[in-house]
């Protein structure tokens, strides 16, 4: 990268982020360095190198080499006011680890009430365990969420949209909120990426991603990472590092090659997520549809004030449905591959239930006509929406649904 490179375009920087030629030699990409062992010239230098515990220093391989940094520093350069870049095996594992890098046992931590199901599982198991007391909040519910502070409150943990049910919240002021009370605000921003919601530049201090999803878009790889500002990421790293945590180059190979083309990708499944999004919302067989990107839909002003960009990723509910019904639907489909995780170039679909994962926000919605909480969602890959399109017709058809 050249050192003007962080006034360029996020697509730019998708292009050229964390291509060191002294990771690269000639060629386009850097290779996948396979190593546990660093070798040193001679004495002094090992003596040198391991106090300077940084990306770009050879040392061991469990702090990674030049395939994992160029990824690490590609991460950081898309995150506007970031300062660094953790990497870990899953996505969960970077919730872990962001989590215990900034939480000690005794201290309280606020929980989003529609977070990801592991990271509510993190919360009330892991955590719990360890001496972590959770509250569970609506975040559309600003009075509510600053009552649930307390002075052993030390982190917040965001989603935007949230899991599932793809409710939009104003993480500007939560973080706001988070940072008057002297806590850190941590978001899952896998829905939309860096390239669609700058989540440091909306207050957030910790920005987490499972690589699995948009990053590597193929669906061949588990992976995680943790983004943040000077002081909070020197405590991500030392925390990893103490847990022992370590990517495969061969994985980071991998996401370096999605991270490349994910802004086409987003564009391409963001545009057809909106055609098959309309298309449903004129279905008398569907009741609602939770996709931000809609007009109309919940969410979409501050979807509109907040974002930049979305993904193929929402969901839908059911009229009346039985969950026969729901299955008939889903076992019907020959397009979308019936299985979880998302962002890749394929479209899945899977049913989902609110309920046993909500503490304290309602499902169905207040204003939902009884019996239409069976829900159904979708990621939308890259291919033809009309084919899509078709295919959710005959499965509805499938249903029996009037």
């Amino acid at each position: 990268m050249t050192d003007n490179s962080k006034n360029n375009r996020p697509a730019t920087r998708l292009v050229g982020a964390g291509r060191r030629p002294e990771w690269t030699g000639p060629v386009v990409n850097p290779p996948v360095w396979r190593a546990s062992t660093h070798l040193y010239p001679d004495e002094a230098s090992r003596k040198a190198g391991g106090p300077k515990n940084e990306d770009g220093r050879f040392y061991y391989g469990r702090r990674g080499g030049p395939t994992q940094w160029s990824l690490a520093e590609a991460l950081t350069e898309i995150e506007p006011g970031a300062a660094g870049t953790v990497l870990y095996p899953s996505g969960v594992a970077a919730i872990a680890g962001a989590l215990m890098a900034v939480l000690e046992p005794g201290d309280a931590l606020l929980v989003t009430d529609n977070a990801y199901e592991p990271t509510r599982a993190m919360a009330t198991g892991l955590l719990s365990r360890w001496g972590v007391e959770h509250r569970f909040f609506d975040p559309l519910d600003i009075e509510s969420y600053r009552g649930a502070f307390c002075e052993r409150t030390k982190a917040v943990w965001l989603e935007n949209p949230g899991s599932l049910t793809m409710e939009v919240c104003d993480v500007p002021e939560l973080a706001r909120i988070a940072r008057e009370k002297g806590a850190v605000s941590l978001l899952d921003n896998t829905w939309a990426s860096p390239l669609g919601f700058a989540a440091l530049g909306n207050g957030c201090d910790i920005s987490v991603m499972s690589l699995s999803k948009h990053v590597g878009g193929h669906s061949d790889l588990m992976m995680g990472s943790a983004t943040a500002g000077e002081a909070l990421y020197k405590r991500l790293r030392i925390t990893s590092q103490q847990l022992g945590q370590v990517v495969s180059p061969d994985d980071a190979s991998l996401a370096l090659r999605g991270l490349r083309t994910m802004g086409v990708r987003l564009k391409q499944s963001s545009e057809n997520a909106v055609a098959v999004a309309n298309w449903l919302a004129s279905r008398p067989e569907v009741a609602q549809v939770l996709c931000p990107m809609l007009p109309g839909a919940p969410g979409h002003e501050l979807w509109r004030r907040d974002f930049s960009g979305g993904c193929g990723l929402f969901s839908f509910v059911l009229k009346g449905a039985s969950e026969e019904q729901r299955a008939k639907l889903i076992d019907a489909l020959q397009l979308f591959g019936i299985g979880y995780s998302w962002g890749g170039f394929e479209s899945l679909a899977i049913p989902f239930d609110p309920p046993s994962m909500r503490s304290v926000m309602a499902w169905p919605p207040e204003n939902a006509e009884t019996g239409d909480r069976l829900g159904i969602r979708l990621s939308i890959g890259l291919e033809d929406p009309q084919d899509l399109i078709a295919d959710l017709e005959q499965g509805l058809a499938a249903t029996g649904i009037s």
